[in-house]
């Protein structure tokens, strides 16, 4: 069993004993969102910790979009719960990059394609940016948020 799980597990009990249910329910929606992960597809099988972590990081996603999508409808006491989920679930992922490394790295990025290209790179090498990027940044950035950086850094 990876570390994430068994750690959500513990977490889990003693979210019971305290008598926490926002707790106890979020940690036992991350147990489900990985067991749903380790039986897809052709066979079941156990997932690795970083993707466990990359499950947690999803969900993470899901409950921030679901709360803008509430705060947007007019329903503030929802969004509030969404965000409250999205905290919790994010003490089980690894220190988040700050705004300021996350332009380190794509800056880092940005000038690798273009010391490749032999010239500065453009929109249209938006891609192979992202390529370098992503990898360096998993589990620990938002994508969205790099993407927004790449998109500054090559206009």
């Amino acid at each position: 069993m990876a570390a994430s799980k068994d750690r959500l597990k513990k977490e889990l009990v003693a979210a019971m004993k305290a008598h926490d249910e926002l707790r106890k329910s979020t940690v036992r929606m991350a147990l489900a969102a990985i067991a749903n992960e380790e039986v897809a597809g052709k066979s079941a099988r156990e997932l690795s910790d970083a993707e466990e972590q990359a499950v947690l990081a999803r969900e993470v996603s899901k409950r921030k979009d679901s709360a803008e999508a509430y705060s947007g409808g007019g329903r503030p006491e929802l969004a509030e719960k969404e965000l409250a989920e999205a905290a919790i679930l994010a003490d089980f992922l690894p220190q988040q990059l700050t705004e300021a490394e996350l332009a380190a790295i794509v800056d880092e990025e940005v000038a690798a394609v273009a010391s490749a290209l032999g010239a500065a790179p453009t929109m249209r090498q938006m891609g192979q940016v992202m390529k370098g990027v992503t990898p360096r940044i998993a589990g620990r950035g938002d994508g969205k948020t790099a993407a927004a950086l790449v998109k500054a850094a090559l206009s």
